[in-house]
């Protein structure tokens, strides 16, 4: 016997519990189902457990999707200010970090917003089901039928908050994508986003030392997009908020340009130190704006040499700045699904309502949060994208 809620969610993450809410306070009976044994999991552990959980500063700019103005709509019907206001209605304590990003303080942790979006499910219409698997899935003259375990359930509206490829160990699988399959909606082919990038066996040998190292950096992929932080050297390659950021406008087989010395005007401090201290080696003139380590290991792949100031003309003064300003580097790939934060592409928004978040052509079926071909730059903006897609679904489901 089948029982019938007018709305089953599909994955009790961000984007399903803020929709669950919003279904719910409309008064709809509503199931979410989950394959985890708890909601939130991405959450729990994002931000090192205190949950970068949006930004004061959040635009369209902010996110890449083949179709750039689709979430316009959803970020201004669903603000980061109105998430804020119930981070701080539930007496949630943040701060602001780099870049306007909002992190949870004091004895608060990424359990609190959790706890906070449970608490906006409170309600007898709401209800959950993990370690839950959805076996199938079929369209009918109202609303769709689906297996749960071992339960029949009915419904007016489906809604696919699925989820991403990254962090498998979180258990993300490619549920969401196989929905919209068989439903006939196009996926765009999807990779590692937010993610380290690795490096070429003589590189990764080279640059093992600097393990542990981080400088201020610009880095530049070859679409010319540039981010100003830091970059992380790491015993696998390259890492830091500068490269996670980079990493999803990188493409297989490109370089990246490498500003080791942003903050530093290097012209100036080879000129002055030469006339001051003549005999003084490039070495120790560098040691001063960069790691010790970091010049000698540029000596050591000979992309610098090593002698006293004296002994350099402009024009080697020049290239001295040319290389540190634009160290170019070619990942080997990058560390995969495995630590990576997001997945770039997904379910295709061509095909959805920006308004809505419906599927145009299949009534009642909808897809949210990070299942889809939208992903945002490091700093919150992904968790706002499944605050803002969750909440509009919610007003329609």
């Amino acid at each position: 016997m089948s029982k019938h809620v007018d709305v089953v969610i599909i994955g009790a993450g961000a984007a399903g519990l803020m929709c669950a809410a919003e279904a719910g306070k409309r008064g709809r009976r509503v199931l979410v189902v989950d394959h985890a044994k708890k909601p939130g999991r991405k959450i729990l552990i994002s931000g090192g457990g205190r949950c970068n959980f949006t930004n004061y500063d959040v635009t369209a700019q902010n996110y890449l999707c083949n179709n750039p103005h689709f979430v316009k709509s959803a970020l201004s019907q669903y603000t980061n200010w109105d998430f804020i206001s119930m981070v701080s209605k539930h007496g949630i304590e943040f701060e602001e970090r780099d870049h306007g990003q909002l992190f949870c303080v004091g004895d608060h942790t990424a359990k609190d917003i959790v706890k906070m979006l449970l608490a906006e499910c409170d309600m007898p219409n709401i209800s959950f089901q993990y370690q839950a698997d959805v076996h199938s899935i079929e369209q009918q003259e109202q609303g769709f039928a689906l297996t749960v375990n071992t339960q029949a359930y009915t419904c007016d509206s489906l809604v696919v908050a699925t989820g991403g490829l990254s962090m498998p160990k979180l258990g993300a699988t490619p549920f969401g994508y196989k929905i919209a399959e068989q439903f006939g909606l196009s996926v765009m082919p999807t990779t590692a986003g937010l993610v380290p990038f690795t490096l070429h066996k003589e590189d990764k040998q080279a640059l093992d030392e600097l393990s542990g190292i981080a400088i201020p950096s610009e880095i530049t992929a070859q679409d010319g997009t540039m981010f100003k932080e830091a970059l992380l050297f790491t015993h696998r390659g390259l890492s830091g908020p500068s490269v996670l950021q980079i990493s999803s406008f990188w493409k297989a087989g490109q370089s990246v340009s490498i500003n080791l010395v942003p903050n530093d005007d290097i012209a100036t401090l080879l000129e002055n130190s030469r006339e001051k201290h003549p005999n003084q080696s490039l070495k120790n003139t560098l040691a001063k704006v960069l790691p010790k380590r970091l010049v000698e290991v540029l000596i050591a792949r000979r992309e610098l040499d090593d002698k006293p100031l004296k002994q350099y003309n402009a024009k080697q003064f020049e290239q001295i700045v040319h290389l540190l300003e634009n160290w170019t580097i070619l990942p080997n790939g990058t560390e995969g699904y495995r630590t990576a934060e997001v997945t770039l592409g997904g379910v295709d928004t061509d095909q959805l309502s920006s308004k809505t978040m419906e599927c145009k052509s299949i009534k009642g079926l909808y897809f949210i949060g990070e299942v889809m071909d939208v992903t945002g730059w490091l700093g919150g903006y992904n968790f706002q994208w499944c605050w803002s897609s969750g909440f509009v679904a919610g007003q329609w489901v």
